[in-house]
């Protein structure tokens, strides 16, 4: 039986049971499934509920439509509390949604996630901290925010910064999509099941236990592109400033890496100064929890300065794509700038971890 999803999400989310497994469907598939606050309520209440559920064995999550799993939270919302309102909407959805995170990533029952077609964002802090992760040769992975002057949240630094060498590095910076075979090899998927196969191993995750569903269904995905690339990336993006990576990129040789540097000249200078700063401070926080509240004082952060309305702007309500960053240049943005978004918020501190103080500031 399917049911409307609760707390306010009305046919935004659904769940229903089928066997041994709990269903999470994200509904929304007019907006590439992206989550609103009142969805995030009510998947973590129903995760809560199945926690002590005997009946759940299993927790399965996907995305409604043909497109993807889901492409991030609802921007324009976001885009909009922080224009127009004081931002404090933004922060509270952000609360919920790193809480949500957190509670996935700790799921006390196998949580499997269906990553297949888009998945970035919060599609990504839904999915990629679960036990579980399946990716298709549909997928497309990514945390494209420096495109709209945020920076990697939903525990995104979290698992960038623990991806082979320089590699999350580079997919925090640039943004870049990957597909399967990456994805598994930078740590944000388990297992690949062909896109064809997705269906029979749901229905069979209903019957059978997950190992013995998967081993019915996996296989090996076609070849990736960053293997072949960790060369000029683990160098290139070791340097010590954002400034220093583009210009190792620009003279490696390497066609790829000229256009990634091409690519970060185009995003928003504080935040790929605020990323690279995270990434290197998250790699020695250690545990989630004290990430996710690094990352709540830097998205909060976000919302007092004009890049992140400016990119939404340039990139979803107009489409112009020409977002008009301030600071324009790296050059321009200062280390005072860039630790001002770690500061302590106060009152607003997340306070999963309580360890966000631990990080060294980074030069």
């Amino acid at each position: 039986m399917t049911v409307a999803g609760s707390g306010g999400a009305g046919d935004a989310v659904l769940f229903h049971r089928s066997g041994r497994a709990a269903h999470i469907t994200l509904n929304r598939p007019r907006t590439l499934n992206s989550l609103t606050h009142a969805m995030v309520r009510a998947m973590d209440d129903a995760l809560a509920a199945w926690a002590t559920d005997p009946t759940v064995e299993t927790v399965v999550i996907t995305g409604a439509g043909e497109r993807g799993l889901c492409a991030g939270g609802d921007i324009r919302a976001i885009h909009d509390d922080a224009r127009y309102g004081d931002g404090s909407a933004a922060a509270a959805f952000w609360r919920d949604e790193y809480r949500l995170n957190a509670r996935i990533a700790r799921y006390p029952k196998p949580y499997v996630a269906i990553m297949n077609g888009i998945v970035m964002g919060g599609g990504v802090g839904v999915s990629a901290h679960g036990s579980v992760r399946v990716v298709s040769d549909a997928s497309r992975i990514a945390m494209p925010e420096t495109a709209i002057g945020f920076v990697s949240d939903v525990g995104g630094t979290y698992l960038l910064a623990r991806a082979p060498g320089e590699l999350g590095t580079h997919l925090g910076l640039t943004g870049a999509g990957i597909g399967a075979a990456d994805a598994l090899l930078c740590g944000l998927a388990d297992h690949y099941v062909p896109a064809d196969s997705l269906d029979a191993l749901v229905a069979d995750l209903a019957e059978r236990s997950v190992g013995e569903s998967l081993s019915r269904h996996a296989g090996e995905p076609g070849p990736g592109e960053l293997a072949a690339q960790r060369g000029w990336i683990d160098a290139c993006y070791a340097a010590g400033s954002v400034e220093e990576i583009v210009d190792r990129l620009r003279s490696s040789g390497e066609p790829a890496a000229k256009q990634a540097a091409e690519t970060l000249l185009t995003r928003s200078p504080t935040a790929l100064k605020v990323t690279l700063a995270a990434l290197r401070r998250a790699r020695r926080l250690g545990a989630l929890e004290a990430v996710l509240d690094q990352e709540f004082r830097v998205s909060c952060a976000a919302l007092t300065t004009s890049d992140l309305v400016e990119g939404v702007r340039a990139q979803i309500i107009d489409k112009d794509r020409n977002p008009r960053w301030s600071p324009a240049t790296l050059a321009e943005v200062t280390e005072t700038d860039v630790q001002r978004f770690f500061a302590p918020p106060g009152a607003r501190e997340l306070g999963l971890g309580g360890t966000a103080d631990d990080a060294e500031p980074v030069p």
